[in-house]
């Protein structure tokens, strides 16, 4: 429940995104939420109870969902040609940042003894990110939205999110993208050990796999732009996981070491375009903060959600079988879901 419970509290308060750049702008609200990031962190290090872990997860969810579609929209607004490499940028610290996060962790509590200290000592981070931040960005900075002079009559304001079906479609993908990765980061090593591998091995699994997703998502987002067909690369990715899956399925050692390979590749891929659907669809910096905390809001629920689920299956069968079928499933589910988005649209872009 503690690590879903992040994950849905980026689903359910991305919304608040748009509305906090209109109200006290992108700096502001950046400000903000890295310093509620570090309070709720460093507050690990003094109450490290279950109530408190709790609490900080549900305000540091909060935090990221405000966080993610301002980033997307301050890249959209900044980088209006270059914002796939720039996502490829992003996704790439986030990789690093999420790995090292998870391995260093577990160095400082076996150098010191002390989980609190182990868990709060990231709150060095939200000082470094703001400090960061100001260097960054000068001055007061909001999200621009379409210009004034634009007849209203030909073109409204802003394209609300909540009503094109291609906005649901992308909600609905990012939502099982989300799903895959967290549930295949969660799950491969206990997969793994009901395989008879030991858990070094089985972490060994993990490891290769991140690693690969790593160094692919600075590599896929250049080979993008180069190649923009979000189609093709979609369905490769896709079919690539199902082929992990099946290996993964066999449970022997050499086919799942294969499957680790195969399955780094999707988990790099699709999170990059994923994030780029937003700024294929719309014009203006505004448009994308609104459209990503839609798709954001949605697909994060989802993404804490089926982990969930899966546990109780597991719980309730013993049989990690099940667990490889949703996986499949996930898969599955997004190849259609890939026929029925189609590729972007050429649009030109506005600062």
């Amino acid at each position: 429940m503690l690590t879903a419970l992040p994950v849905i509290c980026m689903g359910i308060f991305a919304t608040l995104s748009p509305y906090l750049n209109r109200r006290v702008g992108l700096n502001g609200s950046m400000y903000l939420m890295l310093f509620i990031i570090g309070v709720a962190t460093i507050l690990r290090g003094f109450y490290s109870h279950y109530v408190a872990l709790f609490i900080s997860a549900v305000f540091i969810g909060i935090a990221i969902a405000v966080i993610g579609p301002l980033l997307s929209a301050m890249i959209k607004q900044n980088f209006p040609e270059r914002s796939t490499s720039v996502i490829g940028v992003y996704s790439f610290g986030m990789g690093v940042g999420s790995t090292l996060g998870a391995g260093l962790t577990t160095v400082f509590f076996h150098q010191t003894g002390s989980y609190p200290f182990a868990l709060s000592i990231w709150a060095v981070l939200s000082v470094v990110g703001i400090v960061f931040w100001r260097l960054s960005i000068k001055g007061k900075v909001r999200l621009k939205q379409k210009e004034k002079s634009e007849p209203a009559k030909l073109k409204p304001v802003s394209i609300s999110p909540w009503r094109p079906k291609k906005a649901w479609l992308f909600l609905l993908f990012f939502g099982l993208q989300a799903s895959s990765f967290f549930c295949i980061i969660t799950w491969v090593v206990p997969i793994a050990t009901d395989a008879n591998m030991t858990l070094g091995q089985a972490s060994g699994l993990l490891s290769l796999m991140t690693t690969i997703q790593i160094v692919l998502n600075l590599i896929f987002p250049i080979i993008y732009e180069r190649f923009p067909k979000r189609t093709f690369w979609l369905l490769l990715f896709l079919v690539m996981g199902l082929i992990a899956i099946g290996f993964l399925w066999t449970g022997e050692p050499t086919f799942m070491w294969i499957s680790a390979f195969f399955m780094g590749i999707p988990l790099a891929g699709l999170f990059p375009i994923a994030l780029l659907f937003p700024l294929d669809e719309t014009e203006t910096a505004d448009e994308t903060n609104a459209w990503t905390a839609m798709m954001q809001t949605g697909g994060y629920i989802i993404a804490g959600v089926l982990p969930l689920f899966i546990a109780l299956i597991y719980d309730w069968t013993g049989n990690h079988h099940y667990t490889l079928f949703i996986f499949a499933m996930l898969f599955s589910t997004m190849i259609l879901l890939t026929f029925m988005i189609g590729d972007r649209e050429k649009k030109v872009a506005q600062q």
